[in-house]
């Protein structure tokens, strides 16, 4: 298949995915962990866009940006559909004479461009379609060729920081690719819950660890010996989060591990704090949650001992 046979493929199965995105769910969240679904949306569009102005030989500095902010508008279907169209005019165009695009690190050849545009567009829409509640249905012929041209390029992308720690475990070659490119081919909206919330541990933000709990939540904490306290209702789990961080000498909680399968996840964590010779005392700890609805509903806190 030639590459530009490639990019119309993968391109065409993103844009039936945005097609059925209901109007509830564009703040939903997706794969990546900083965008909902509207902002991933947004993500590949502005891809489609700058691919046109970069194929007639224009700069990033002649773009400038002109295409930040939202390119979706009122109607996301359309902009998705009208920016595929155009960038597909333009590497149909482009790619059989040879020709080269000036992107971040220099030049590149319009082919292995177009590479990239296609691996983009088939992982963002596995992305999207997961995150909808959609069967992603990519194509096994795209899927070979990206995997293909991946391989040797993995690596690279990992390095500069532009996927996540490789997933491994999977018989198929479509899960194989996801698991490539950093994601669990498992994920529901758990995971983005479950990331989140230890970001938000990490960075002692009380606001942004109830934002991904339920109203509803319950907390049991690790002591007092032998059962620990329970909380129950955002409000009780808030204060006990609010005294924790307010009461404890530079306070940090570190995720180790964590894993989420269905509506269980559990996490392992260390949490440490200054002490008062200029050392940090620490404990090591596992969180058994319950999902529900994207959002942490039970989280129940154990320690070694």
């Amino acid at each position: 298949m030639d590459v530009v046979e490639l990019h119309r493929r993968a391109v065409a199965e993103f844009v039936r995915q945005v097609a059925a995105v209901r109007a509830d769910q564009w703040g939903a969240p997706t794969p990546c962990p900083d965008w909902d679904v509207r902002e991933l949306v947004n993500h590949v569009v502005g891809e489609e866009r700058w691919t046109v102005p970069l194929m007639a030989g224009r700069t990033i500095s002649d773009v400038g940006s002109s295409l930040d902010g939202d390119l979706l508008g009122d109607d996301p279907a359309s902009a998705a559909d009208q920016a595929a169209r155009a960038a597909q005019d333009a590497l149909a165009e482009g790619i059989p004479r040879a020709a080269t695009v000036q992107l971040s690190y220099g030049e590149e050849s319009a082919a292995e461009y177009a590479y990239q545009l296609a691996a983009d567009h088939l992982v963002h829409g596995w992305d999207l379609a997961v995150a909808i509640g959609r069967t992603a249905q990519l194509d096994p012929e795209v899927v070979e060729a990206v995997s293909s041209w991946f391989k040797d390029r993995e690596e690279l992308y990992r390095g500069g920081g532009a996927i996540g720690a490789r997933v491994d475990g999977f018989s198929s070659a479509t899960d194989s690719l996801i698991g490539a490119f950093g994601r669990d081919p498992a994920w529901t909206p758990g995971h983005t819950a479950v990331a989140l919330l230890g970001a938000a541990f990490g960075a002692g933000d009380v606001d942004g660890i109830m934002a991904q709990m339920t109203e509803d939540c319950v907390f049991e904490s690790t002591s007092p010996a032998p059962d620990g306290a329970r909380y129950e209702g955002a409000d009780a789990v808030r204060e006990q989060w609010r005294k924790l961080f307010a009461e404890t000498p530079d306070p940090l909680f570190e995720t180790e591990e964590w894993v989420v399968r269905g509506d269980r996840a559990i996490v392992r964590w260390k949490f440490s704090w200054a002490s008062d010779d200029g050392s940090r005392g620490h404990i090591r700890g596992v969180d058994v949650m319950r999902l529900r609805d994207g959002k942490v509903a039970e989280k129940l806190s154990y320690v070694k001992g």
